[in-house]
């Protein structure tokens, strides 16, 4: 099976995450953490950084790492590491995605996620506090 490693930003600002919505692609519609694919010779972090900047003409502070996923889709094997990250400029602008939405621990549940992220759903519901706040499961 086909392996990929991508990278996704889980974007935190006041207690709220930023869900973006496929606009391409076998799984267009879905919901997800904006990232893609780790190109040869970059690191996780650097991968992350461009991929921002490219789907959403952003900049982002990359945190820490917040959890990695392995995922078996029925065309391909996904390795998803996700990073607590946050916003250095305020402008987003959906340059690959269809639409995008600011949730919190109410209305994370709203949208219609990839299979893949809902792991990291499930941990971010589960934590205390925040939901965007410091990890205590």
């Amino acid at each position: 099976m086909k392996r990929i490693n991508v990278v996704a930003a889980i974007i935190c600002n006041n207690g709220r995450i930023f869900a973006t919505q496929r606009g391409y692609g076998n799984y267009q519609h879905k919901w997800e953490f904006p990232g893609g694919k780790i190109e040869p010779g970059e690191t996780p972090e650097e991968a992350l950084v461009r991929e921002i900047r490219e789907e959403l003409e952003a900049e982002i502070e990359v945190g820490e790492l917040f959890d990695t996923v392995e995922y078996d889709y029925p065309e391909f094997h996904v390795s998803m590491r996700c990073y607590l990250c946050s916003l250095v400029s305020d402008n987003l602008t959906l340059v690959e995605h269809e639409a995008a939405k600011w949730l919190d621990r109410d209305n994370i549940d709203s949208v219609d996620w990839l299979p893949s992220d809902l792991e990291i759903i499930a941990r971010l519901k589960a934590q205390k506090g925040d939901i965007t706040g410091p990890v205590h499961v």
